[in-house]
This record gives C-alpha cells, sequence and structure tokens, in this order.
C-alpha cells in the first residue's frame, strides 16, 4: 500500500522524533513551529504540507531537506501522488 506525500513526512517526523530522542514539543520550539501544528502533521490533520513547512522541521531535527526525504517513505514507487 501506498503512502500519501503528508503519510510520509508524518511518518518521517515520528521516525526521526524516535532515532533523536527528542518530543515533540522539543521539535515544535527548535523549528519554531507550534506544537499545535506539528501535531495536526503528525496526525494527518492538515490536508496539505507546506514546503516551508518541511524546511522548518528538517532544521528543527538539525537536518537539511535533503537529509530529510533521504527516506524510501519518499521514493516514488512508495507514493500516491495524485
Amino acid at each position: 500500500m501506498k503512502n500519501t506525500v503528508n503519510r510520509a513526512v508524518a511518518l518521517r517526523i515520528v521516525q526521526l522524533l524516535k532515532e533523536k530522542n527528542i518530543t515533540q514539543y522539543r521539535l515544535a520550539i527548535n523549528s519554531g513551529i507550534t506544537h499545535s501544528t506539528l501535531k495536526n502533521i503528525i496526525h494527518e490533520t492538515v490536508k496539505d504540507n507546506l514546503l516551508s513547512t518541511v524546511i522548518l522541521i528538517a532544521s528543527g531535527f538539525n537536518m537539511t531537506v535533503s537529509e530529510f526525504l533521504d527516506s524510501s517513505l519518499f521514493l516514488e514507487e512508495n507514493l500516491d501522488i495524485d
């Protein structure tokens, strides 16, 4: 089953939170976005994630966007892009 881009972003955030052992709250602060925005992204209540938000989140993980997107979650064959 393929993921939507929003689902892939949410899964990647959760994966990195575990890998880097940081909380959603700390990531929100590091990213400069509100905790509620981050929570909405993770729970997929946001219809379209903006690239600018993904850039902030990557920065909050102290990563480049390329590093954030360097996951099989974002391979075209794994995404349902309509």
